[in-house]
């Protein structure tokens, strides 16, 4: 309760604190002259932190609440969409990776990009972004525990943060970043860890890249695996991301909804297993028949952390002469939803389960 309370406390002075900051010429914050100011790009998509009571609020209102920004960043707004979260389609996810590729390609002033969208699957859309977005600048999703009318309402001051952080040099070069309650994860490592606190955000077992202060931006570290400018997958080239479903194991289960999604023309199955990917019986054999008709299975773990590792690859062929059906492909250490959005660019390149495990070993 009292780291909760402190976080409270921070986010309640930080518009005293920065004022003080601006005054007194802190490290970290601008005289104030447009020239003197990196420029950073707002595209907003909804989510809670746009949720007031009455209507949303758009990209300009947004940056309207934050205080003191323009002592940091020269601000532009745009509105991409202004829905939940819950809503975005997967085109839109396409739709906005091309936006966010063109800005960066044609703006070559342009310092960083900041997303807001609802924090119930900002790590899916941050995490698309970081495998699609093909620059080394910072691109920052931000988002928001509270809406604008409550108390302590958060949304202001992590878009000031997630300003901060696109605009510092120091962000370049390390993937998209996930900026709430003052901490900098790797969209690749970061998951919304509880459904109502302000700390929900956490990168688990990986710890979190850096943190944002009232002097400046803070870096620990960096993620080693493969994104953004060093991603194979264009979002140029994509005219519709393929079906993958997402199936989760437990007691007993049967095998019929691995069975149904196949049937219902899924291009790819995330088995969400006990442990390092254990399922029961029933599922086993539906995965086996998912396998055979030429289905990618990805096993992943429910457990929140941890890796699921490759399988060894069978040398023997059946009794036919015929070659013995792919092995499961081991999703590492990536959530379900994740590996989902990585098997789904996947099968834009290739079916092949041995490139496909390469893919999940490398990003």
């Amino acid at each position: 309760m009292a780291y909760f309370s402190r976080r409270l406390f921070r986010a309640e002075l930080l518009g005293p604190v920065l004022l003080a900051l601006v005054l007194l010429g802190a490290p970290g914050v601008s005289t104030g002259q447009p020239g003197d100011r990196p420029v950073v790009r707002l595209i907003a998509t909804g989510g809670t932190i746009s949720n007031r009571t009455g209507g949303r609020l758009t990209a300009n209102q947004l940056i309207e609440s934050i205080p003191a920004l323009d002592q940091y960043v020269v601000a532009e707004a745009e509105q991409f969409d202004n829905v939940s979260s819950s809503m975005l389609t997967l085109q839109q996810w396409v739709d906005l990776s091309r936006r966010v590729n063109q800005l960066l390609r044609e703006r070559a002033s342009l310092d960083g990009i900041v997303v807001t969208t609802g924090t119930d699957t900002l790590e899916e859309t941050a995490y698309f972004l970081h495998l699609t977005v093909r620059s080394d600048r910072p691109v920052v999703v931000v988002g928001s525990m509270r809406p604008p009318q409550s108390l302590a309402y958060d949304g202001a001051t992590n878009l000031l943060q997630g300003f901060r952080v696109a605009a510092d040099a120091a962000s370049r070069g390390r993937g998209v970043l996930v900026v709430l309650n003052d901490e900098i994860n790797s969209a690749r490592e970061v998951s919304k860890t509880n459904a109502q606190r302000l700390q929900t955000f956490s990168a688990r077992d990986h710890g979190f890249l850096g943190v944002v202060d009232p002097d400046r931006v803070v870096f620990y570290r960096r993620s080693e695996r493969r994104h953004t400018s060093s991603s194979e997958f264009d979002v140029a080239s994509i005219g519709q991301l393929p079906r993958v479903d997402v199936v989760m194991a437990y007691q007993d289960a049967p095998g019929d909804l691995i069975t149904g999604a196949v049937s219902a023309g899924a291009a790819g199955l995330i088995v969400a297993g006990a442990g390092t990917g254990a399922v029961g019986p029933r599922q086993r054999n539906a995965i086996q028949s998912a396998l055979e008709a030429g289905i990618p299975v990805v096993m992943t773990s429910r457990t929140g952390g941890g890796r699921v590792p490759p399988e060894q690859q069978r040398a023997a062929t059946s009794t036919r002469n015929r070659p013995a059906p792919s092995v499961r492909i081991g999703g590492e250490d990536l959530s379900p939803v994740k590996a989902r959005i990585l098997l789904m660019l996947a099968l834009t390149v290739t079916r092949d389960t041995q490139e496909i495990q390469r893919m999940f070993s490398e990003y």
